[in-house]
């Protein structure tokens, strides 16, 4: 890997992990539906070879972590190896502190609508770092890498062949919640992921236009265009700031130019995505914050 893992980073692996191991542990495994994914896969699996759940966990993560390596990339390989080791190790702590859970409600369905909102939850905030749980969402990123696919519709696709499995254990009321579950999962997983890839186009015309650049770029490091635009009421030539940012500097940057030039004329667009340079985690040098000013 180019740079290390930040302690950042371990943090929200851990905390994601976290909050996928409790979906996996305390919802879906003492309601027995198999909702796609490894956990479910591994669920089938152990009513026919004698191991521990966590132990057949990691035995398929490690086979899965080597073609997450091979075929996605160093990056999203390290950050999956924390994440793989750390499903099995909660699982072991669940498996100590609470031997048989019960299930969450006496509704199957009701329960499988809470394992998908807080799993996804969980996938989501791996995802949107580089990283995943590890199983299947290895095979949904090869999707979304070769695909062209959306990570929620690869986790749906690989996940109907795991829930489909569940006949061989369950019933067929088992099999049709787990498939639905599935489906839904994929898209509430979308639904996440496109909430973290949201920004805002600031647009912004005001004769400080120097003061508010230069608070963009040094206080929310962030780059701006300058338009020259010429007005249509007055024919009064202005130049107008274009900068995007993420929703807590959107309103830092709002609270400031109020301040500064109440009377500035300000428009707001949301951006569902954005394509090329721009790294949610660029801190530019001192030498190029003097030479972009």
């Amino acid at each position: 890997m180019k740079e290390k893992i930040s302690l950042k980073d371990l943090f929200i692996l851990a905390a994601g992990m976290l909050v996928v191991s409790l979906a996996v542990y305390y919802i879906m495994m003492p309601s027995e539906f198999v909702v796609g994914s490894l956990a479910g896969f591994v669920m089938v699996l152990a009513h026919f070879i004698p191991l521990k759940v966590s132990t057949l966990t990691f035995i398929l993560n490690v086979l899965l972590l080597v073609v997450g390596f091979l075929f996605i990339g160093r990056e999203f390989g390290g950050k999956t190896v924390i994440t793989s080791l750390l499903l099995p190790l909660y699982l072991s702590i669940f498996e100590v502190v609470s031997p048989s859970p019960q299930p969450l409600t006496d509704d199957l369905f009701l329960n499988v609508i809470c394992y998908v909102l807080v799993l996804s939850a969980g996938q989501a905030i791996l995802f949107h770092i580089n990283a995943s749980s590890g199983g299947l969402d290895i095979i949904a990123k090869l999707m979304n890498k070769y695909l062209h696919m959306d990570l929620g519709k690869g986790a749906a696709v690989a996940g109907f062949v795991t829930a489909s499995l569940s006949i061989l254990v369950y019933d067929r009321t088992i099999l049709v919640v787990s498939l639905v579950g599935t489906y839904l999962g994929g898209i509430v997983l979308d639904h996440f992921l496109d909430g973290f890839n949201i920004r805002k186009k600031v647009s912004i015309l005001s004769d400080h236009y120097p003061e508010i650049q230069k608070f963009i770029v040094q206080q929310l490091h962030r780059g701006v265009t300058l338009y020259p635009v010429l007005g249509g009421w007055d024919n009064q030539a202005r130049t107008e700031i274009v900068t995007i940012l993420q929703k807590n500097e959107y309103a830092r940057l709002l609270e400031y130019v109020n301040q500064l030039d109440p009377t500035a004329f300000v428009t707001v667009a949301t951006v569902g995505q954005v394509i090329g340079k721009w790294n949610p985690h660029y801190r530019p040098s001192r030498k190029e914050t003097r030479k972009s000013l």
